[in-house]
């Protein structure tokens, strides 16, 4: 069977669906606040920036590049809600 070839619509599909977010605040090696955004269906990610909103803006762009990388290796894409409590 053909490997599905990994299109913008593809990536799309996965990037819009409901993942569970997890907000967070810490701070840096400078003691300066910073936000963070994971999402619990991938215990590898995390996206921080300066605000929330920023994070929630942003995000995207990296849970793209991950479920690319994810799609081209053949790993297993979890769905939404699929995850174990910490």
């Amino acid at each position: 069977m053909e490997k599905e070839k990994i299109t913008d619509e593809l990536l799309d599909k996965y990037v819009d669906l409901d993942w569970t977010m997890e907000f967070g605040e810490d701070l840096d090696f400078e003691g300066k606040p910073y936000h963070y955004l994971r999402l619990k269906e991938f215990e590898e990610f995390c996206y921080c920036g300066k605000t929330k909103e920023i994070c929630l803006q942003n995000y995207k762009k990296q849970l793209r590049l991950l479920i690319r990388v994810m799609l081209e290796f053949d790993d297993h894409i979890p769905e939404p809600g699929e995850f174990e409590e910490d």
